[in-house]
């Protein structure tokens, strides 16, 4: 036979052409399925202003001793901003004293319980204040405090509001964010995107940025969240090691009929070693894995 023929008789190919029009059915009837998902009213522009901005600030910590001054300061110095909670880890090292000193309120725990604890300890703290606002940040220097006050406006018409990472001329040159986190967390953010997935608009959401930590939720929002947070936390619905966190957040706010909205922020070196290791390549293949079969499964 010559190579029209082999072509015309291969088996193989056969089953190749037969796979790709079952993949390609399966995606059409998935995308005509979500026509109107998430479409009422509800899911459309509302101008919801926030009257007198109070903001509560939630920073985790683990051995950030080089870093908590400049980052609490900073914080406290924005516009809006009444409360600072730190939440420490069982740090090790002058992370709680040099907090208090710079007139951040610090709870500490004994137990290093992950990066997902001290959210959900720092989100109650914070719902006992008077804050109308509640935003998480983290205490690597990566993130800038002033980006508050563009992300504080979206919140008069949504819900929550999360950074994005990805836009180079936004991003310090060095930063822990290589090709393989970069594209990493945007694939993650797009596999999220597809499993809310709708005709119009393409969706509720729009991520880009799996991983960013940097997020503020209005307090009725944040208020209705956080018992179903609880749960599915300590239940170990969400993976034990924390990192799971982010995307589980990105999930949580649209599964509970919520609105969302990523908006690029600045992004910093960052000082010191990253504790989740996620810029070694082989630990940020566990972590993306993990969160995409977290995604597909939840």
């Amino acid at each position: 036979m010559n190579f029209i023929e082999r072509i015309y008789f291969s088996v193989l190919l056969k089953w190749i052409i037969l796979a790709d029009v079952i993949w390609m059915g399966c995606l059409v009837t998935f995308v005509l399925k979500r026509k109107q998902y998430k479409t009422d009213k509800k899911y459309y522009l509302e101008n919801n202003p926030i009257e007198d901005p109070k903001i509560s600030v939630v920073i985790p910590t683990f051995n950030e001793e080089e870093n908590v001054k400049k980052i609490v300061t900073d914080y406290i110095s924005q516009k809006y901003v009444e409360h600072v909670f730190v939440i420490d880890n069982n740090s090790s090292d002058k992370t709680v004293e040099i907090a208090k000193q710079c007139g951040a309120k610090v709870i500490t725990k004994e137990i290093n319980k992950g990066f997902g604890d001290s959210c959900i300890l720092g989100f109650t703290e914070s719902l006992k204040t008077d804050a109308n606002i509640i935003a998480l940040t983290e205490c690597d220097g990566t993130y800038n405090a002033y980006d508050l006050k563009k992300m504080v406006p979206y919140l008069d018409n949504c819900d929550t509001v999360v950074g994005t990472r990805i836009i180079q001329v936004l991003t310090e040159k060095g930063n822990q964010n290589g090709i393989f986190n970069t594209w990493g967390n945007f694939f993650i953010g797009k596999v999220i995107q597809a499993k809310y997935f709708s005709l119009a608009h393409m969706g509720i959401a729009s991520y880009t940025d799996m991983g960013c930590a940097h997020r503020c939720f209005r307090r009725e929002s944040l208020e209705h969240l956080l018992p179903t947070i609880k749960i599915d936390y300590y239940d170990k619905k969400i993976d034990g090691d924390g990192w799971m966190f982010l995307p589980y957040l990105h999930q949580v706010t649209i599964d509970n009929g919520l609105k969302t909205v990523e908006i690029p922020i600045t992004f910093n070196k960052r000082n010191g070693e990253s504790k989740s290791g996620a810029q070694r390549k082989l630990r940020g293949l566990e972590i993306g894995l993990k969160s995409i079969l977290f995604t597909l499964k939840s």
